[in-house]
């Protein structure tokens, strides 16, 4: 069907309309198309094969403090430093603990998860995972972009993305609130803290908590700092990130892991569970846990059924905008 204008005064106002059109569209699809790459800009860290670890240390030691009640769910490992500073039990494991030789003792009460050399593959194994380990650290660290946040973190709400801060750490109280993670409905949204100051990056108070929302997972939370110490009774989420020690004082259930590149990791009674992600299942609309290592540093994060294809708007917004200026060309002629 084809509309034809005879009064010219409404003629004109509708070329008037339809000359600006084509640049709408334009401005919209490219608007939209860019907000879709910020969004997905933050890919999750991939850890390689120290995905499987809750606990990965250096040296001097893996320690528990308390009367070996901490529960560990995942698999420890130590190295360079040798297995007969694992301090950890086979009861206090699900999961394998690796070491560099055979020198775990297991205190006296079996050895039966332990994983040491030899055979060499044994230490192969966790040599690599902490060779994966110094890759992750390095890539969280180059991020961006990065937002500028406060020391404090508690009482705050933050969305997928990187943060940072001028100060010399990272801080959780109890006193000023909950951290909480929304992930706005992204199961897949990444957030990244990362603190380039030497010393302390990271203190988590006594009692604080780190909570989640809005589809955000564990698994997708990564804390990229020197040190870190998190204090009796706290909860927390997220994989630690540690160039140096990483120490848990009594009481706190993390979700998370503990890798420390170069120091030690102390606990004292404490619950660390190596997080999974929940993959929602597209064709039954239910959803199933699994243990996700990490995609590859693509830049582009992982689609899932609530997504938007922004690969799509783009070239259907110009296609759009370049059909709307040939019908006005047409139009004109």
């Amino acid at each position: 069907m084809v509309l034809k204008i005879t009064n010219e005064k409404y003629k004109d106002k509708y070329m008037k309309i339809l000359n600006k059109l084509p640049a709408i569209a334009l401005v919209a699809a490219l608007t939209l198309g860019l907000a879709g790459l910020v969004r997905a800009a933050t890919a999750t860290v991939d850890l390689g094969t120290a995905a499987p670890f809750a606990i990965l240390a250096g040296t001097p030691a893996i320690t528990e403090s308390g009367a070996h009640t901490s529960a560990v769910t995942g698999n420890v490992g130590l190295s360079p430093a040798t297995a007969a500073a694992i301090g950890l039990y086979c009861s206090q494991v699900t999961g394998t603990i690796y070491g560099v030789d055979a020198a775990y003792t297991g205190g006296g009460f079996g050895t039966a998860c332990f994983a040491g050399n030899p055979p060499l593959s044994n230490k192969t194994l966790v040599d690599n995972a902490k060779l994966d380990l110094t890759t992750a650290y390095i890539d969280a660290a180059g991020r961006t972009p990065v937002t500028i946040v406060p020391t404090e973190l508690g009482g705050t709400t933050k969305f997928a993305g990187v943060y940072a801060s001028t100060a010399t750490t990272f801080q959780i109280t109890a006193g000023a609130g909950p951290l909480v993670i929304d992930g706005q409905g992204d199961p897949n949204a990444v957030f990244i803290f990362e603190m380039n100051a030497d010393g302390t990056g990271l203190t988590v108070g006594p009692g604080s908590t780190v909570s989640l929302t809005g589809q955000a997972q564990a698994c997708n939370v990564f804390w990229r700092v020197d040190t870190a110490t998190i204090n009796t009774t706290a909860v927390f989420k997220g994989t630690i990130l540690a160039l140096n020690s990483i120490t848990v004082a009594n009481g706190a259930n993390i979700e998370g892991r503990l890798l420390a590149r170069n120091g030690q990791v102390t606990l004292i009674n404490d619950i660390i569970t190596k997080p999974t992600c929940t993959v929602a299942s597209s064709s039954s609309g239910s959803s199933s846990s699994t243990t996700v290592p990490g995609l590859p540093n693509t830049g582009v994060g992982s689609k899932h059924k609530n997504s938007v294809s922004w690969n799509i708007i783009i070239p259907v917004g110009a296609s759009v905008a370049l059909s709307l200026l040939y019908l006005r060309k047409k139009r004109a002629i």
